[in-house]
């Protein structure tokens, strides 16, 4: 019976590590705009300190006024529907980007973020 515990700890501890390295690899597509350090803006705002903060409010960053007027408080749940297709959830904003399809790298991607962007 202990085996059996021991071996199903290990089989989800590898599974959560295997979503996390899929959301690092998920996020590569997204480098080349965004950042994770705090005040390191880009072509796109920094993604620091992401959950829990409101759309368009990253200091220094130049938003575009859709996504200023949006009123989105940023949590999993609004971050996911985002990023699965940017335009439908804040039309017109700059962002060149048409969306995660792979609904287990989007997952994977919200899950990485939720860490990485502390």
């Amino acid at each position: 019976m202990r085996n059996v515990l021991i071996a199903g700890l290990l089989c989800l501890a590898a599974a959560g590590a295997g979503a996390q390295d899929l959301g690092k690899k998920t996020f590569e597509q997204c480098v080349a705009c965004h950042s994770l350090q705090a005040g390191e803006n880009g072509v796109g705002p920094t993604l620091h300190g992401l959950l829990g903060s409101t759309a368009g409010t990253v200091e220094g960053f130049r938003f575009s006024g859709p996504m200023k007027r949006s009123g989105i408080v940023w949590d999993e749940k609004n971050l996911t529907e985002f990023l699965r297709n940017p335009q439908a959830v804040v039309p017109n904003t700059r962002m060149p980007f048409s969306g995660i399809t792979d609904e287990a790298a989007l997952k994977a991607l919200v899950g990485y973020l939720a860490t990485a962007t502390k």
